[in-house]
């Protein structure tokens, strides 16, 4: 159970009553929030909301410094509110901030930040849920057309000099079946497009719903023996951490495809490339990628491998509405409001 319990972030949403034994009754006069990184050309859209209300924004580097820098600024700036993006957030950095009331992850999952050290100390860890859905369920079914229609494949050959359509092995995406690892917000997203497409959907998650539409739930090995392409829309936990290996891969059909659009260290890169080499996989399309932003040169030789640089959240409308939320929830509770999505488990 425990493990089951870890697919959605290892998270228990607090009760109103017990979102309030976090908050203070009267805000502070000098709240300062310190934004840790950013993925973005800019501070503005924060910097807007937080400064209307009253309040400092103390701005990082735009790329996520690593711990002990962000502990060393959260020391020297001691903020109330801390919003995050890439930068780890630890229990130091948490342990540093005496007033600290709420840490904002810009963006879903919180593997980046000390959740349990944060409970501890009665601070609130909220995260923007659905800012994204579309944009990373989009990433996903396009990378199953680039796949299908050889676009990416073609793209190269043709840039290359070679113009050789007699060369083309491409599928029927209406004949394949496709298999999602989690069926959260953006798992059903993607298997209501991929049923628009008339493929056969599967999915695999301890909390799938009794009638999911139309998609058939089994057992994640059977998924894998299954499925022309697996997805995986999994949260990265301690019971996710390359939750497809060597031995998971083994189990795929030989010459499928493997699309990761959620967290690199869920699925092992060298099982991947390993894989990649054997021909078990045709291609793995990853957003994400374990040792990011690096990425192995054994994976890049590999002409099977789709690679983008962990964008598949981005799109003008999502980053908006992300950085907009997450300032937003910062101010609300910083105002000794309720927060709209806490995620802290209450400390037992």
């Amino acid at each position: 159970m425990a493990q089951h319990l870890a697919w959605h972030l290892g998270i228990l949403m607090l009760t109103f009553e017990h979102i309030h034994s976090f908050l203070r009754t009267e805000p502070l006069m000098s709240d300062t929030v310190f934004l840790t990184d950013y993925a973005w050309p800019d501070d503005s859209v924060e910097r807007a909301i937080i400064e209307s209300a009253g309040m400092t924004l103390v701005s990082g580097p735009a790329s996520p410094a690593a711990a002990s820098s962000i502990e060393a600024l959260v020391q020297e700036h001691r903020p109330t509110g801390i919003m995050t993006c890439w930068a780890p957030v630890s229990a130091r950095a948490i342990e540093a901030a005496p007033d600290l009331k709420i840490v904002a992850r810009l963006g879903v999952g919180l593997d980046n930040i000390a959740v349990e050290a944060a409970t501890a100390r009665g601070v609130l860890v909220t995260n923007v849920p659905d800012y994204c859905v579309e944009e990373v369920s989009d990433h996903a079914i396009g990378f199953a057309l680039a796949w299908t229609r050889g676009l990416v494949q073609f793209d190269r050959e043709v840039h290359a000099g070679r113009w050789m359509p007699s060369g083309a092995r491409l599928r029927r995406l209406a004949s394949l079946t496709c298999g999602l690892i989690g069926y959260g917000r953006i798992g059903r997203a993607t298997a209501r497009k991929f049923a628009a497409f008339g493929c056969r959907v599967l999915a695999h998650d301890p909390f799938m719903p009794a009638d999911a539409g139309g998609v058939e739930a089994v057992g994640l090995d059977a998924l894998l023996a299954r499925s022309d392409i697996v997805v995986v829309h999994a949260p990265l936990t301690n019971g996710t951490h390359h939750l497809i290996d060597r031995e998971r891969v083994s189990l795929m059909k030989p010459g499928s495809l493997l699309i990761n659009v959620s967290r690199g260290a869920i699925v092992d890169t060298d099982a991947v490339v390993q894989a990649l080499q054997s021909g078990r996989l045709s291609a793995a399309a990853l957003d994400v990628i374990e040792s990011e932003p690096a990425v192995p040169p054994a994976l890049l030789e590999q002409p099977g491998a789709m690679l983008t640089p962990h964008v598949a959240f981005s799109s003008d409308a999502s980053l908006l509405e992300l950085r907009r939320r997450a300032a937003e929830e910062v101010v609300r509770v910083l105002r000794g409001e309720a927060p709209l999505n806490p995620c802290n488990l209450r400390k037992p």
